[in-house]
């Protein structure tokens, strides 16, 4: 059964499912359509949680297996989260799947969470598999054309109203960058008076005087200057910026470089693999800097470092989360073959 990301809400609060799919390459909306579904299997009795990531194309599939073999100790429902960063679990991964779902306990609830997956890819035995036995989430990127008026439904939830020079000018701000973006509209909220958003309070709110941002950060990475970046780092630290915002500036960097890497080694030109993921023009030296230092196989390490940083920070990963993002930080701005020892030995 598909769902859509902006009836998911309402959709989980009528039922919840055995089985989710959320999938898709924009960061925000995927992490927000996850946690819709991670609150409510809580609120359902699902107290304990175990997560589960599909590191590579050699991921031993049988951890899965021994998941659904292993009965909880703490809770009588559990969340099974499995993560596939690449969208593509292959055929010991298909197999894997559909097999859990046969033995998996009727208490538990599967959320698989994976990057954007290809039309061919849906009509896979795997994906109907999950459709069949609960729901399918794609998440799509906020185009250009549709950012005003997803924009402005973010500021109407927010009970505040804006005009339309105002709404330009905040889309040209964020540049399509939904976590800026909601950001903003947080600030806004602070700064509008009677609910009302004027182009004056843009200006007021985007002339703050934070030093750094991670937006700034994510750019000196994508151009390999690791001491710049660095300096930024811990500047936002100091600034006391949150780690899931710095994470969430590099992980869609990382991301959209991955699948880009991947379009290349198919014979694709680097420019138009960049285009066709949403690639902003002022972005694109910088992108195409980093496309040339990395292998697909340096941009899966990190890819596997930015979700043990990702665990550090909600507290199921080891290492402490400042440190690891300095660890991806090191890695994406260096050379591929030249990665921090702690990446290398994951």
């Amino acid at each position: 059964m598909r769902i859509y990301p902006e009836k998911l809400a309402a959709a989980l609060d009528k039922q919840l499912l055995p089985v989710y799919l959320v999938s898709g390459d924009e960061p925000l909306l995927l992490q927000e359509s996850c946690d819709l579904i991670r609150a409510q299997a809580r609120a359902q009795g699902c107290s304990e949680r175990e997560v589960i990531e599909v590191t590579g194309k050699d991921y031993n599939w049988d951890e899965i297996m021994h998941s659904a073999g292993t009965l909880s100790l703490f809770a009588e429902r559990r969340l099974v989260e499995i993560r596939i960063p690449s969208g593509k679990p292959g055929k010991d991964g298909s197999a894997a799947l559909c097999e859990y779902l046969e033995v998996k306990s009727p208490d538990d609830v599967l959320l698989v969470v994976s990057g954007k997956i290809d039309k061919q890819s849906t009509r896979s035995k795997w994906y109907k598999a999950l459709d069949d036995a609960g729901a399918t989430v794609a998440v799509w990127p906020v185009g250009a054309k549709e950012l005003p008026r997803w924009l402005q439904a973010r500021l109407r939830a927010a009970g505040l109203d804006i005009d339309r020079d105002a709404l330009q000018m905040l889309c040209d701000r964020v540049e399509g960058n939904l976590l800026a973006a909601v950001q903003e509209v947080e600030k806004l909220k602070l700064l509008a008076e009677n609910g009302r958003i004027s182009a004056q309070t843009v200006t007021a709110a985007v002339s703050d005087n934070a030093r750094y941002n991670p937006f700034e950060l994510a750019d000196a990475v994508l151009q390999g200057d690791a001491g710049a970046s660095l300096r930024m780092l811990h500047g936002l630290r100091g600034e006391g910026t949150e780690p899931p915002v710095v994470l969430w500036a590099l992980n869609r960097d990382l991301r959209t470089l991955y699948e880009a890497r991947l379009a290349c080694d198919a014979g694709e030109r680097a420019q138009e693999a960049l285009e066709s993921r949403g690639v902003w023009k002022n972005r694109m030296g910088g992108m195409n800097a980093a496309l040339s230092r990395h292998s697909t196989a340096s941009l899966t390490a990190l890819l596997v470092q930015a979700s043990t940083t990702d665990g550090s920070i909600k507290g199921y990963a080891g290492g402490k989360p400042w440190d690891n993002l300095e660890n991806l930080l090191l890695g994406m701005a260096g050379a591929g073959d030249a990665l921090p020892a702690a990446m290398t030995r994951l």
